[in-house]
């Protein structure tokens, strides 16, 4: 570590920031790229660190007033309890998993779900009748996009409860915070329009993080140094992630969500098939 990485470092967590923000994915996807194949730190150091910015983004995000409209706190807290019962088994298990089988879960689980965001690129859960009930964890809220009030509604909850236990699970192991397979199962399969699915998984990630977190830093994981560099870049860059998330298209937060996943998802195939 020299003088000129705590900048670097600054930065990137100030993009991963913005992107976790945006798009409810906690960042990591991007920052764990950058700390892993572009400084070489080692996977599960990569990981311990983006807990760190997982939490920070969660915390401004739930925090902020931008997004406590479309945030579904009722949803958020329901899912919470099997996503940090994941997040525990995932960071029990993660020692015992090679680099290469690591970079294999983190590049087949972004391929294929930047698959499913491209297929559902034009496809969204909204109802615009306000006069529907959305049912016990469902919501309604005003979107620009429709120029409305609109409502939606949770379907298929135990495939919710399914995904946020996988997402605690990833959460564990890579250090992504889960939102990256919750934010487009909630969308795709349950019934929640992006932006609400973006939202409140940002808002419960930190959480997540929070689960799985000690156990990181009980091996040595996360060096704080590095840690706190990358924090102050999110503390900057999800207030920025905040204010566009409202005025960007649904459209394109999927397309966004996609790319990047695809990008990280060849990554670690090159990375894995040369390990």
């Amino acid at each position: 570590m020299t003088l000129v990485t705590i900048p670097i470092i600054m930065a990137a967590g100030a993009v991963a920031g913005c992107l976790g923000a945006l798009l409810g994915i906690g960042g990591g996807v991007f920052l764990i790229p950058f700390l892993n194949v572009g400084l070489g730190l080692d996977l599960t150091t990569a990981a311990g660190i983006s807990l760190m910015t997982v939490i920070a983004t969660s915390s401004i995000v739930a925090a902020g007033s931008s997004n406590k409209d479309v945030i579904n706190l009722r949803l958020g807290i329901l899912l919470q309890i099997p996503a940090v019962a994941g997040a525990l088994l995932g960071a029990e298990g993660v020692e015992a998993l090679s680099q290469r089988s690591l970079s294999m879960i983190f590049a087949m689980v972004t391929g294929i779900i930047a698959v499913v965001m491209l297929a559902r690129l034009d496809r969204r859960n909204v109802l615009l009748d306000a006069s529907i009930q959305p049912g016990p964890f469902g919501g309604s809220y005003y979107e620009a996009e429709s120029g409305r009030q609109i409502v939606y509604r949770l379907r298929r909850m135990p495939a919710a409860l399914g995904i946020s236990f996988s997402g605690g699970i990833l959460s564990g192991l890579l250090g992504i915070g889960g939102g990256i397979l919750q934010v487009p199962a909630l969308n795709a399969w349950c019934g929640v329009p992006m932006r609400a699915a973006a939202a409140t998984t940002a808002a419960m990630i930190g959480v997540t993080a929070l689960g799985s977190a000690p156990i990181y830093y009980s091996r040595g994981r996360i060096v704080a140094p590095l840690a706190a560099a990358a924090v102050l870049g999110v503390l900057a860059g999800s207030r920025v992630g905040m204010w566009m998330s409202p005025r960007a298209r649904a459209r394109w937060l999927k397309l966004l969500m996609a790319f990047i996943l695809a990008a990280v998802s060849l990554t670690y195939f090159y990375k894995a098939a040369t390990l």
